[in-house]
């Protein structure tokens, strides 16, 4: 289920898909060239498969992603930039971008391709702010358990490109195609939209910092030209009602990976439940309150019995472990399992192969987990109180691994119960 979830949210695929849509041809036919911007985990997925595709003058390609791909177009600029913090890697192909953006001629296209990371690995600071200043505070937020929505509406407004500021700097014409990592497939998060309008102000980025931990956990620049930017000394990014020069649209959905999962599960045999609401909050939390929320549902659903779902957990990092959201959910998920007595086995993925520090995408639990651990000499809450749910698993033999996927959606969550 899970590597069908993966396959129907390929992000070349979905590139290719989109070609099959005349609103987005046409454009590209009337344009005199084309320049591209591919930016995120699938950046170079996408650019080759955009290339592939379209038959129109390109003038123009700059790649910015995570390590560099074996394959990428002949003329394409690549920049390796950095994840899940930025790097001089992530501000030297945000500067190219820019450039970019602003060199597209009356008559000519800027098609930009966005997916997830985007934040991270296309980053270029605000006057005034260093990229330590911005690496510290993207840190922080993540330990502090910052969601996406919370931490990009930070980064927008510490930022020269996201938040519109791309699409502000092209005269010409920009189209978007966007592979959502986001719960609710918001443009305007999506690698903090860059080619958007944003609706979030610098008093909205001030209140997460006064929920994170306070204004003094963060670097001094930042907190000033926040500060400044509420009192009106900075100018705000582009609102809506503006950038009408830009469209954006997403081709892969967060909901692509869940129906690819549900149809390979009712092709199975097993009778599915889809999980409305997106799982957030604390991870450890929520994947204790994920299986006990889904156990009364039993009374009303046949069995075998699969439950999926979708979304992003967070954790706040107190420990020197090893781990990341998707093994600190998974792992919570083992003792109501093992409560409810259910003859049951449970995933929670990350969708772009990559849960934290580490080369697992996630991890799966049954009704034995916790009895296996016992016996291994494992204990499930020292690894958490260590943020060590890596070194429990790979113990276990319990990890997935898919290897990097050059997409991401998201995280995905399968229950089965026999």
């Amino acid at each position: 289920m899970l590597r069908a979830a993966l396959a129907a949210v390929d992000a070349g695929k979905l590139v290719q898909r989109a070609f099959s849509d005349p609103d987005l041809v046409a454009p590209l036919q009337r344009a005199a060239a084309v320049n591209v911007i591919a930016a995120g985990k699938a950046s170079s997925a996408m650019l080759n498969a955009f290339v592939a595709s379209s038959s129109m003058p390109l003038r123009r390609l700059l790649g910015i992603g995570p390590g560099v791909p074996q394959v990428i177009p002949a003329g394409a600029t690549w920049q390796d930039a950095g994840h899940p913090l930025p790097s001089p890697g992530s501000v030297a192909g945000a500067r190219q971008a820019l450039e970019l953006a602003s060199s597209t001629r009356e008559r000519e296209l800027l098609v930009v391709l966005l997916s997830g990371g985007g934040s991270a690995l296309m980053a270029l600071p605000a006057e005034g702010l260093q990229l330590e200043d911005k690496q510290r505070t993207a840190k922080a937020l993540m330990e502090q358990g910052a969601d996406i929505y919370e931490l990009n509406t930070v980064r927008k407004h510490l930022s020269s490109i996201k938040g519109g500021q791309l699409a502000a700097a092209a005269s010409a014409t920009v189209i978007t195609l966007a592979v959502s990592d986001v719960v609710g497939d918001d443009l305007s998060v999506i690698a903090s939209g860059p080619t958007v309008p944003d609706a979030t102000t610098y008093a909205d980025a001030l209140a997460v910092l006064d929920r994170r931990g306070g204004r003094a956990h963060y670097p001094t620049a930042v907190v000033d030209r926040l500060e400044r930017g509420e009192r009106g000394l900075v100018p705000e990014t582009p609102k809506p009602g503006g950038l009408r020069h830009s469209h954006a649209r997403v081709i892969g959905p967060q909901r692509g990976a869940i129906d690819a999962a549900r149809a390979t599960a009712e092709s199975l045999g097993y009778h599915v439940y889809v999980v409305a609401e997106p799982v957030t909050g604390e991870a450890r939390v929520v994947g204790v309150a994920h299986v006990d929320r889904l156990v009364p549902l039993l009374a009303s659903i046949e069995r075998p019995a699969c439950f999926i779902s979708a979304g992003e957990t967070t954790v706040t990092v107190t420990g020197r472990g090893r781990g990341g959201r998707n093994q600190e959910f998974t792992l919570a998920m083992a003792e109501p399992l093992a409560r409810h007595r259910l003859n049951a086995a449970a995933s929670s993925l990350g969708t772009d192969g990559i849960d934290g520090p580490t080369d697992a995408a996630g991890a799966v639990v049954d009704g034995t987990t916790l009895d296996r651990a016992a016996a291994a000499g494992l204990d499930p809450q020292r690894h958490f109180d260590d943020n060590n749910t890596y070194a429990l698993f790979d113990t276990l033999g319990d990890l997935v691994r898919t290897g990097p996927t050059d997409t991401n959606v998201g995280d995905l969550q399968v229950v089965l119960i026999q």
